[in-house]
């Protein structure tokens, strides 16, 4: 467990329409017993500040865990939008940074934040591992906002795009740290790797 960093804040990217899972709300997904924004947020709530959830729809599914939910007001236009209300977020609590996770990686790191900030919070990093880069797990400067927010009016709706000449950090490691939950089978095989995890 590595110490919290008390100037980046932390953003649960759980707006997903989860439409390989039949249109669940993949936040709510139970993985042994417990929802996957559950998951999250044990394992990234010790490495930082504030955290808040980036979800429209009805924010009181959210209440059990006491989070903000930010609701970014550009319905189905994907996790760029729910970045830049996470960016403005931070920036209202004094951090000088945001890290994101996406809600169905379970599996994030116990020491993703400190490995994303090694050198600092005032360029974009994104994690990778397995080869590939993972857009959703990205440690976001709050200086960024401008350029994000004009990225998005241009048109622009990928986050892997606004972090084309970002460093990575590699958290290559067997299994995939960044495990995404996508289909039924997926989430089968994440049962089973925590159930065979000591």
């Amino acid at each position: 467990m590595t110490e919290p960093q008390s100037e980046i804040a932390g953003l649960i990217l759980a707006g997903g329409r989860g439409i390989r899972m039949g249109g669940i709300d993949k936040a709510l997904l139970p993985l042994m017993g417990r929802p996957l924004v559950d998951h999250v947020l044990t394992r990234l709530a010790p490495q930082l500040g504030p955290i808040a959830v980036s979800a429209n729809g009805n924010p009181a599914r959210f209440e059990p865990w006491g989070l903000p939910v930010l609701r970014d007001g550009f319905m189905g236009e994907g996790p760029l939008a729910g970045l830049m209300a996470g960016l403005g977020w931070a920036e209202a609590q004094g951090a000088k940074a945001l890290v994101t996770v996406a809600v169905d990686t379970p599996f994030v790191p116990a020491d993703l934040v400190a490995r994303l900030a090694d050198r600092g919070v005032d360029l974009p990093v994104v994690a990778a591992s397995g080869g590939r880069r993972h857009p959703t797990v990205a440690l976001w400067p709050v200086s960024e906002a401008p350029r994000i927010a004009e990225a998005f009016a241009e048109g622009e709706r990928r986050l892997g795009a606004v972090l084309s000449g970002a460093r990575s950090v590699d958290f290559s490691a067997a299994p995939d740290p960044f495990f995404n939950i996508n289909t039924p089978a997926d989430l089968d095989a994440a049962e089973l790797r925590l159930r065979a995890a000591p």
